[in-house]
């Protein structure tokens, strides 16, 4: 069937109720039809429950149906849904769970020790429930919570639309059209992250508003996910670049064992991308990796295709439509074409504000113009490269260091499994750049290893960005979607020291 005419989920289940929508992660297949059911007597029950427009439900939910429900159901009553991530600890669930002022939680069953009084799964808002569309439907908005990179983490909250759910849906398929060619028809989605994170998340919407089937993973594991996307042909996907260097470390032999040529997207964000990585995948698997900037406040900000990335390896893109952008210095004054400096970037797609924190919205912005934080330069045809995070930035002797240049010539290395650079304080240099690596599996750390990782720098960063200490971890610290948090092993390693 032809959906492209048709304005999202909830109009596809009604007009093709077996249509399939969910492969879930132990192998349930849902229809479009059977979701909506689920859906709609799961809206009726939070109605039952006194939740009205502009109220707040979290979900403590794993990766899989209910995750779903909640988000298609808070979606069309004019809710707002926090999805929390469940590797918090009780007390890290009720900060979030307190400063969103939920009305109601719903958690799985594992999770729900974590959160007293929760509402296991979604069976009982369902139970007794009509299966029909609820009256006054109002299109919801995801509340997602992100610290950035200190502090407590804070809501990024949007204006409801104040419409129907379908009213807004053109917007979503034109946008990604735009940026990603994500077309609405028979596509199969896979999902590979939680998705109590903002990307993951709100692919897994898009994909159910394209009519796609949405094929969840248990978790991420490199040949399990070549397997997935092997038996259900997957069409499009959204990953981390962590996600790749674990797929190319696995044996030749592997790899060539799962057709993945049924793959025409595979998106990947949430982390900077190394050239020679994001380079062997599409050597592997053709011209399919499509990438986006952005963040949880600003949304996808820059876009590149796959060609466009070919033609200027390491770019991330030019200003997504809708959005412009500038690269300001410290004085805020706007730097020369190829000079790197601080992000800016202002969208059409309406603002945002960190919930009960005025002053930290009005920190993160400049005017209209919002900062992520990040260092990067523009080209003359306006394609934006990313230097590093501002806070992770590296000053030693008075030049301007980015740990992520340094990580991704390590990551080459076929002995590296992954890496982290930092910097910490030197008395002479102001600081010195140190890399902590995770050790491919079966290689033995130690001076041996070292002076080989340093040989192989030299013909790829100059002499002054090499680590002055290189030192091993059996495991670096990184978020399912990829993240490693440079402030968090700066301040292990120094405590440490």
């Amino acid at each position: 069937m032809d959906v492209s005419a048709l304005p999202g989920f909830y109009a596809i289940a009604q007009a093709d109720p077996d249509r399939l929508a969910v492969i879930d992660t132990d192998g349930s297949r849902t229809t479009y039809g059977e979701l909506l059911a689920r859906v709609d007597q799961v809206s009726h029950g939070l109605r039952d429950r006194g939740l009205t427009t502009g109220d707040v439900v979290a979900g403590v939910l794993p990766n899989g149906l209910d995750a779903i429900v909640m988000l298609m159901a808070t979606g069309q009553l004019g809710l707002y849904y926090v999805p929390v991530n469940w590797h918090l600890t009780q007390a890290e669930v009720a900060y979030i769970l307190d400063d969103c002022d939920a009305r109601l939680v719903v958690a799985g069953e594992a999770e729900a020790a974590a959160v007293p009084g929760a509402e296991i799964g979604t069976d009982r808002l369902a139970a007794g429930q009509p299966a029909t569309a609820p009256e006054e439907r109002a299109a919801g908005a995801v509340m997602w919570y992100t610290s950035g990179t200190t502090g407590f983490p804070k809501g990024v909250q949007r204006p409801l639309p104040g419409a129907a759910p379908e009213s807004i849906v053109p917007l979503y398929t034109w946008f990604l059209g735009e940026v990603l060619d994500l077309r609405p028809g028979d596509g199969v989605h896979l999902v590979t992250s939680p998705m109590y994170h903002s990307a993951p998340c709100a692919h897994t919407q898009f994909a159910l508003h394209l009519g796609h089937t949405v094929v969840i993973a248990p978790r991420f594991e490199p040949a399990a996910v070549l397997e997935l996307i092997d038996r259900h042909r997957v069409t499009n996907a959204m990953m981390v670049p962590t996600m790749f260097h674990r797929m190319l470390r696995l044996p030749a032999e592997v790899r060539q064992r799962f057709d993945v040529s049924s793959l025409r997207q595979v998106i990947h964000t949430a982390a900077a991308c190394p050239v020679a990585v994001k380079q062997a995948m599409m050597d592997w698997w053709g011209p399919v990796l499509y990438e986006y900037y952005g963040s949880t406040e600003s949304t996808i900000a820059f876009a590149v295709r796959p060609h466009d990335w070919l033609a200027r390896p390491g770019t991330v893109g030019r200003p997504a439509p809708t959005f412009e952008a500038k690269i300001l210095d410290a004085a805020g004054e706007e730097v020369p074409v190829g000079e790197p400096g601080l992000i800016h970037v202002k969208s059409g797609l309406g603002a945002f504000e960190y919930r009960k924190d005025r002053a930290k919205t009005a920190a993160s912005m400049r005017g209209e113009w919002y900062a992520p934080g990040d260092i990067g330069y523009l080209d003359e045809d306006g394609f934006l490269f990313l230097c590093d995070r501002r806070t992770d930035l590296i000053i030693s002797g008075g030049v301007n260091i980015y740990p992520a240049e340094i990580e991704a010539a390590l990551l080459e290395h076929p002995a590296v499994a992954d890496v982290a650079v930092i910097g910490v304080p030197d008395e002479e240099w102001g600081h010195q750049v140190v890399a902590l690596v995770e050790p491919a599996e079966g290689v033995t750390p130690g001076p041996e290893l070292t002076a080989r990782l340093l040989d192989h720098c030299g013909p790829r960063i100059a002499k002054f960005k090499h680590p002055r200490v290189i030192e091993y971890r059996e495991r670096l610290p990184r978020t399912p979607t990829g993240k490693l948090s440079r402030s968090k092993v700066r301040q292990a390693y120094l405590e440490a020291r």
